[in-house]
């Protein structure tokens, strides 16, 4: 049988027989999955082969009538049995429109080919779904009309990116010439990115280094992992500013920039980020935090057109500095 040219991610299911409608995915239940409630099933069945859905996506797939059971719709715990055929049409994404609004930027630099901005910590960089405006881009797009194309229409400029809940220094390209230039200084590893972390615990070493592949969590796949599965490298370092009771303030310098890196890798050695929503696992309200305390605090590139080296920095959140107050007064 002939698959359909949108039924081709069918091809690396096991044992997939493809259909003639109009199915992303579609496979039958063998021996040993029966018994698996049809969401979970569904779930780990797509991140063995590295889709990228999270288990909400999924149940609502289910709830809308998108992923069908004996070409049935079923309830999200309903449970498989042997010969099931599960088929999944994935519904069209909505469309996206980056447009612009008059968003405050605090401007660090600016000329004709860069801008560097100091980003507000809970601001998303550029727009997505469920965050379709009051992104940096929106912002960016009021601020300047002459933005680079090379990433697109959703991510004009965008060089690199910073966690929503992350704030400091992000550099963006006016143009072409820009950000291919900072692009290749990003992948060369020649950019300096230092942040500035408090963690929980207190750490024992005066420096080092944290040399561990990151990817993305079978669990949940908008959780990152160190895993050797799938994974790319990844390499932290990190130096003891000030100790206290129960904390530590770090400088952290990116060798690579995996998306979370920092918090994965801090997680993974055993000092979660305070408040940190997802790898952290205690609140920084204590300390009078309102987000994690991670800053973006030292920027650093050649100019894409003279070669000048030039560096930036920006100062830490009022929050993040009031906690430190706190803690220094202990």
């Amino acid at each position: 049988m002939e698959s359909n040219p949108k039924s081709s991610p069918l091809s690396n299911l096991p044992d997939s027989s493809l259909s003639e409608g109009d199915y992303d995915f579609e496979w039958t239940i063998k021996d040993g999955q029966a018994g698996e409630r049809a969401d979970k099933h569904i779930a780990l069945t797509l991140t063995e082969q590295e889709q990228s859905f999270s288990r909400s996506q999924i149940q609502e797939w289910i709830r809308s009538g998108a992923a069908t059971v004996n070409g049935s719709e079923v309830k999200s715990n309903a449970k498989l049995a042997v010969g099931d055929v599960i088929r999944i049409a994935l519904p069209e994404p909505e469309p996206v429109e980056a447009y612009p609004e008059n968003i405050p930027l605090d401007i660090a630099y600016e000329d004709s080919d860069v801008i560097v901005i100091n980003k507000p910590r809970g601001m998303v960089v550029h727009p997505a779904a469920g965050h379709p405006n009051g992104t940096v881009v929106n912002a960016l797009l009021h601020h300047c009309k002459d933005l680079s194309g090379i990433n697109g229409v959703m991510r004009p400029g965008i060089v690199h990116r910073i966690d929503k809940d992350t704030s400091g220094l992000l550099m963006v390209a006016k143009n072409d010439l820009a950000h291919a230039s900072l692009a290749e200084q990003l992948k060369e590893h020649s950019v300096t990115r230092k942040y500035r972390a408090l963690v929980h615990g207190v750490m024992q070493h005066d420096k080092g280094t944290v040399d561990a592949p990151i990817g993305r969590a079978n669990h949940d796949r908008k959780l990152y992992v160190v895993t050797d599965k799938n994974s790319k490298h990844a390499v932290t370092h990190f130096s003891v500013d000030e100790r206290f009771d129960e904390y530590t303030l770090l400088e952290l310098r990116l060798e690579t920039g995996r998306t979370h890196q920092i918090r994965v890798h801090m997680k993974y050695i055993g000092y979660p980020l305070v408040g940190d929503p997802v790898y952290g696992g205690k609140s920084g309200r204590t300390l009078g935090m309102s987000g994690q305390a991670l800053h973006a605090e030292v920027l650093g590139f050649q100019h894409p057109r003279t070669g000048e080296y030039m560096e930036f920095s920006a100062p830490l959140p009022e929050d993040m500095e009031h906690s430190l107050g706190i803690l220094r007064t202990r």
